[in-house]
Formats: C-alpha cells, sequence, structure tokens
C-alpha cells in the first residue's frame, strides 16, 4: 500500500528501474520502491522524468504534481480508468438523486466546521463552541451557506485580522501550497475508486476537471490548516516567499494523522477510506454511509 509522499526540491533525473524509482541527483543516486509512492511533488523546474516513469506512476495510481516558477502547484496528473468496474462506479455516481446528492454535501460541510472546531481547540484559540453549534445548522444541501458564515467566524478566531484573498500574507502561500497537495492526495482515491472527478456534490463548475475532489477535500482542508498554524505561528504574515523546508513540512500534511471512527490512519489512507464509503453512500442511497475524517485534538 502506498504510504508516502516524495517532494523534490533540487535538479533531479527520474526514472524507472526493476519497478523501482530511480532519482539521479548530483550527490548520487536514490532507488525508491514505486509501490510505496502515493504522491510525487516536483517543485523544482530542473527535474526531467522518462515516460517509461510517467507510465508507471499512472498504472500504480500515483498522483504527480507540478510547481510553477514561484513554487505554486499549477498541475497534476493522474491515472485514468484505474478500477476494475469503473463503468459500474460511473453509473452510480451518473444517477445519484438530488435529495442524496444534497444530504452528502450537508455531512462533508458539517465535518470541515466540525473539524475547524477542533483546529481552534488544538492551538488555543476561541470559538470552538460556537463553529460546534452554526456545524449544527447546515441543513440539506447548505441552503443558507452556513459554510461561508463559519469560515469567517474560524479565520478572524484563528489569527487575528487575517483574510484568505490577502495574497500578500505568506500564510496564505502555507495553505495553498498544503490544500493542493491535500486535494491531489483526494483526487487520488477518488480516481482509484473509479469515480469520475469532474462531477462533484457541491462544486460544478463546467470549467473544473476535479470538483467531486474539491467536495471531498474539505473535511481535509482544516488539517492543512493546524499544519500551517503549527508552521507560520500565531503572529501576523509577512510578504516574504515561503522556504523550501516550509514547503516540504506542507507537503507532508498526506502523512497528519487522521481519525474516521475509532481508527486512527494517515491523511492518505484517510482520502482512500473516504472515497470507498463515498461509493457505498452513493449505492445504497444513504449520507448515512459516508465516513469522513475527524481531525484529532
Amino acid at each position: 500500500m502506498a504510504w508516502r509522499s516524495l517532494h523534490l526540491s533540487r535538479p533531479s533525473r527520474l526514472s524507472l528501474a526493476d519497478g523501482q524509482i530511480v532519482i539521479a541527483q548530483e550527490e548520487g543516486e536514490v532507488r525508491l520502491p514505486l509501490e510505496d509512492i502515493a504522491c510525487i511533488v516536483l517543485d523544482t523546474p530542473q527535474a526531467t522524468v522518462t515516460s517509461a516513469l510517467l507510465a508507471a506512476c499512472m498504472d500504480a495510481g500515483v498522483a504527480v504534481m507540478v510547481t510553477d516558477s514561484a513554487h505554486r502547484p499549477s498541475g497534476l496528473l493522474l491515472p485514468f480508468h484505474r478500477h476494475h468496474r469503473q463503468a459500474g462506479v460511473a453509473q452510480v455516481q451518473a444517477g445519484v438523486s438530488e435529495p442524496l446528492r444534497k444530504r452528502l454535501w450537508q455531512a462533508v460541510v458539517r465535518a470541515k466546521i466540525g473539524n475547524q472546531a477542533a483546529v481552534l481547540d488544538s492551538v488555543g484559540r476561541q470559538g470552538a463552541a460556537g463553529l460546534r453549534a452554526m456545524a449544527r445548522q447546515v441543513d440539506s444541501g447548505d441552503t443558507r451557506n452556513v459554510e461561508a458564515r463559519a469560515a469567517r467566524e474560524y479565520w478572524a478566531s484563528l489569527w487575528e485580522g487575517f483574510r484568505r484573498d490577502n495574497d500578500g500574507d505568506r500564510r496564505n502561500a502555507l495553505l495553498n501550497y498544503g490544500y493542493a497537495v491535500a486535494r491531489a492526495a483526494v483526487a487520488r482515491a477518488l480516481v482509484a475508486a473509479g469515480f469520475l472527478p469532474a462531477f462533484g456534490l457541491g462544486h460544478a463548475s463546467a470549467a473544473n476537471a476535479f470538483n467531486l475532489a474539491d467536495d471531498m477535500v474539505e473535511p481535509f482542508r482544516p488539517f492543512v490548516d493546524r499544519l500551517a498554524w503549527t508552521v507560520a505561528g500565531e503572529g501576523a504574515g509577512g510578504p516574504q516567499p515561503i522556504t523550501l523546508e516550509e514547503r516540504r513540512a506542507m507537503a507532508g500534511v498526506v502523512t497528519a494523522e487522521a481519525r474516521i471512527g475509532g481508527d486512527a490512519m494517515t491523511l492518505l489512507v484517510a482520502a482512500e477510506a473516504v472515497a470507498a464509503s463515498l461509493f457505498r453512500a452513493m449505492e445504497g442511497g444513504s449520507a448515512a454511509l459516508l465516513a469522513l475524517p475527524s481531525l484529532p485534538r
């Protein structure tokens, strides 16, 4: 089972040999079993990858993410048709009724807000009780947009004076980097489960190929938030670019501990469990079958 992510920030040549990823750098060569890798982040413009390795990554279900010249995640490569019942899963997904879709979105939003409350508790901030009360107010489809109201309360409590739309605040760069990695993990899990990620629950943009991933990543976002708070601290964020060490730290969110029911697991494994439960919920016609992650306190 894949259990690790690979973050490359120095000039590298990646190739395939004997079922292993071969990473050649100036100091020498490292080999890693392909089956251990869930996600590769190419965070350098000086990385070359052989087509044989890319094909093997797609065959093994490895997500490959690239960054732009400013080290911002800018692209994601995922495999096609990896599930043995691809057409059957797609039929179930396409046949989800509107009431069920809305109930599933309700569960996702409630889980997200609950995890936001857990973040505030874990970093010693006020406001968790209010967020939990708001989570209980989320109705089917979140018609009253409680998610957005909770977000305003949450960010104001987490960092004083913080705004998510401030591109000059390095804390937003930390968050966006971590969100992209978490999104890649969720998209990978959904594709492996046979879903068509373009067709979402709450997200429905015609220009977005990953609407469903953007839905199901929502309860995972607070895991990124807590990690960003740990990296940045509680002070104000300046305009400085985030460092290599900070990017590596944020890429490590996939190994953060998550809980589903009474079981502890990494975020990577949790994403796979969520994808499997989403299919059960759709096939069984019950949002109660959807298992979502909770953030340990």
